[in-house]
């Protein structure tokens, strides 16, 4: 895949996978969702599901780490501040030459546009919060925020 290609898709992600609504209740259901997915699968990740910036799901399976969180953490900033996945941010800049770390001017320790956070956005209204994983390869972890989201609002849970 191209780098064009790549960065075309993520920000295809992003146009198709938005709710008609997103509530507390949606997002503690998005969480349990997701734990229950990387829980099949035997995943060491970390979860979390933001309504804005307050962490309203939180889940930490075995294998993982403090680290884990403040990855999460890191990359939840970058979700807030530009509006689109941290791995398209991070994609983004490396198709222009550079690295995020390097142009961004940005405190990479409060910082981290790696793959994993993804933009909860609500018809109409726009981005409301995020939703992500952290233990995996960068790659890994946003196709797995990907996979399932597909399926939960393909499901319909966000009505």
């Amino acid at each position: 895949m191209t780098d064009d290609t790549l960065l075309t898709e993520l920000a295809e992600q992003e146009e198709r996978l938005v709710f008609r609504r997103f509530t507390t209740d949606t997002a503690l259901d998005l969480g349990a969702f997701l734990l229950a997915e990387a829980r099949r699968r035997g995943l060491a990740v970390t979860i979390t599901v933001r309504k804005g910036r307050q962490r309203v799901f939180h889940a930490a399976l075995p294998g993982t780490s403090l680290d884990n969180d403040e990855w999460l953490d890191r990359k939840a900033r970058v979700v807030e501040r530009y509006g689109q996945s941290s791995y398209r941010v991070g994609e983004s800049f490396r198709v222009a030459g550079s690295t995020f770390d390097e142009k961004s001017r940005l405190d990479t320790d409060l910082y981290a546009a790696h793959g994993g956070l993804f933009p909860v956005t609500v018809v109409g209204v726009g981005v409301v919060g995020s939703v992500g994983v952290s233990g995996l390869p960068q790659a890994d972890d946003h196709a797995l925020v990907v996979e399932v989201l597909d399926d939960f609002l393909a499901h319909g849970y966000d009505s």
